[in-house]
């Protein structure tokens, strides 16, 4: 996977989900992994991008065509059993901020 996701012009959606991990993996990795896949192969998915230190401070940003398409892998089941488990196991805190993404800019030069 590349540090970057190769997104579209906007209009788009990001998902940002920031957390801090419990102790342990108790399965969290191989969810992880499975939940990337499964959110690729949903219609309207555009990427992912995401990152933790060595604290389990992390944050994990996935990017949408539209808003119902992030609605609709909300809803998948397998998606909410992950949830239901980080709640449980994975996460000590976590937030969760969802933004139309108007614009964005690429650098080092940024802005022209």
């Amino acid at each position: 996977m590349s540090d970057f996701a190769p997104l579209p012009t906007p209009p788009y959606y990001a998902v940002i989900f920031s957390a801090r991990r419990t102790e342990g993996d108790f399965g969290y990795d191989a969810m992880a992994e499975k939940m990337a896949e499964m959110a690729a192969a949903q219609p309207g998915y555009l990427g992912i991008e995401t990152t933790r230190n060595d604290a389990g401070f992390g944050i994990t940003v996935s990017y949408w065509a539209d808003e119902a398409a992030l609605v609709n892998w909300k809803n998948v089941s397998e998606h909410a059993l992950a949830q239901k488990l980080g709640r449980e196991r994975w996460y000590s805190y976590y937030t969760v901020r969802v933004a139309k993404v108007e614009r964005h800019y690429d650098g080092p030069e940024g802005r022209s």
